[in-house]
């Protein structure tokens, strides 16, 4: 296997599930079939002169009003060579869930938890799949783009009255 191209490994193996390259500033960003990426993962991290063995992250992207709406970036690096590669996929409500890594990389369960929690991408094979930031009855996911958002308003000497009388103060 080419430790300098994995792209062409990866396309040499899994055809038409890579579906497109993104090489921006020295990084590569290869975008697969959502239902690939356990695969795709795998053999990242399995084939020799690759050993993809490191995933630092996994983020969530939130696309809204496009579709598919999510994206999912997995941070990979190879420590015997010093690259760092990462993996995309896209995935929507309604959508299969996407299959988990975490039997690849351990440190995949807390990402993966945190993009059910925040997104509400779902995940197949997930040992524990459950919110991590919000409580178990939070209705709805915050990260999502249509979110609505809620906020204080913040007091200053020009509006201290009118906020100061919407302050919930114990009553006497």
């Amino acid at each position: 296997m080419s430790a300098s191209d994995p792209l062409g490994t990866l396309k040499e193996h899994f055809g038409e599930a890579v579906r497109e390259t993104l090489p921006f500033r020295g990084e590569t960003t290869i975008i697969v079939d959502a239902q690939k990426i356990a695969e795709v993962g795998r053999f990242l991290h399995d084939t020799p002169g690759l050993e993809y063995k490191f995933l630092s992250d996994i983020t969530g992207i939130d696309y809204y009003p496009e579709e598919p709406r999510f994206g999912l970036a997995y941070h990979l690096l190879c420590m015997r060579f010093n690259r760092r590669l990462r993996l995309k996929v896209y995935w929507s409500d309604g959508d299969e869930p996407v299959p988990s890594v975490t039997g690849i990389w351990k440190s995949a369960n807390w990402e993966e938890r945190e993009a059910y929690d925040m997104y509400g991408v779902e995940f197949s094979g997930h040992p524990d799949l459950r919110r991590i930031l919000m409580a178990e009855d939070w209705e709805g996911f915050p990260g999502r783009k249509d979110y609505p958002l809620g906020y204080e308003v913040v007091q200053f000497s020009f509006n201290f009255d009118d906020v100061n009388k919407h302050k919930p103060y114990a009553k006497e």
